[in-house]
């Protein structure tokens, strides 16, 4: 069957605030699902949403496909025992900053350092807004909010960090407005055959109202941010004149023209390569000393823990001299009742 993203819109009226960034993400999933289905060759019932509790937690609702709206933080434990029930599925967990990283956090974890075939769509805003303004994992050093009047003095997380801290396989960030890059990361993570972490940095516009700002701004988004592509060089800014090259172990901005620096000497990203180094710091970039980075970061191959599970429920059922419920009620110590 050949669908379209109409057919994965469900009738319910969307509730988030006008301007959120969660509208957009929610757009570029619906885009993303007819080409995932016909990449893989799933049929729209074979599509799960997990959620927890905040405002990107409402996303089941507006799916038309099978859903489930957990508690506060449990998502990926949900999710994974979906997968692992029905590892024919496609589980896609949405979840905030505050749901995953905080009272989620070693769920978030755990998940990702057992390679479970999910895909999480972490939604960053930098602030808890469903719950009215309390200051998140993600919250920038020194922010005020109503739960830190005086300022936060809490060092954020940075979500890519944990991701390639747990052994993560895959991991992307985008911006909410970035319609077209996000359809297409969203499909190479359904791609992938692991946990895929993709970092959403949306917009809250009543309580972190331009939160990413300095980054994702029209006028200063090509020349604070780098789309990393495979096989690609690491180029960017408005005039497509600056790049990444490798200076020593760290990571250097650098002027193509300026002190003989060519194209050839730009780094060319690949995220299939299994080095961590290269991947944290990409990670790690910040504004104004780097771009962001943009897109999949990591992607690499690696056992996952559904395939394990089933692989080693085979192996125990080919020794087991057990085969079906009659072989257990007449097995050890039996009688029969006259």
């Amino acid at each position: 069957m050949k669908y379209t993203q109409q057919d994965f819109k469900s009738d319910q009226i969307v509730k988030w605030c006008p301007g959120c960034g969660d509208h957009a993400v929610l757009a570029s999933v619906l885009r993303a699902m007819p080409e995932v289905c016909e990449a893989r060759g799933y049929s729209k019932e074979q599509f799960v949403f997990v959620s927890g509790i905040g405002c990107s937690s409402r996303f089941p609702y507006y799916m038309n496909t099978y859903g489930f709206h957990g508690i506060h933080g449990r998502a990926s434990a949900l999710a994974t025992g979906i997968k692992v029930a029905n590892p024919h599925l496609s589980v896609w967990q949405m979840t905030g900053d505050g749901d995953a990283l905080a009272i989620g956090g070693n769920h978030f974890i755990h998940a990702i350092r057992r390679n479970i075939d999910t895909n999480i769509i972490l939604f960053n805003n930098r602030i808890y807004g469903l719950t009215k303004g309390q200051y998140s994992p993600t919250s920038k050093y020194g922010m005020v909010t109503k739960t830190s009047p005086y300022g936060t003095i809490e060092y954020p997380f940075n979500p890519g960090e944990l991701v390639l801290g747990a052994r993560g396989t895959f991991f992307a960030r985008s911006l909410d407005s970035e319609m077209a890059l996000n359809q297409e990361i969203m499909v190479r993570a359904a791609l992938h055959d692991g946990t895929s972490v993709i970092e959403m940095l949306v917009n809250c516009m009543i309580y972190n109202n331009g939160t990413h700002k300095d980054i994702s701004d029209r006028e200063v988004r090509a020349d604070r941010t780098i789309i990393l592509k495979d096989g690609e060089p690491m180029i960017f800014g408005k005039n497509k004149d600056k790049g990444i090259i490798l200076d020593g172990l760290k990571l250097k901005v650098v002027k193509l023209g300026e002190n003989g620096i060519t194209e050839k000497d730009i780094l060319v990203h690949n995220s299939k390569d299994d080095n961590f180094g290269i991947h944290s710091m990409l990670v790690d970039m910040k504004y104004p000393e780097y771009p962001v980075a943009l897109g999949v970061i990591r992607d690499v191959a690696d056992k996952t823990y559904d395939d394990s599970v089933y692989a080693q429920i085979d192996q125990v059922k080919s020794k087991a001299k057990i085969k079906c419920m009659d072989d257990l009620l007449h097995s050890g110590a039996t009688w029969v009742v006259k």
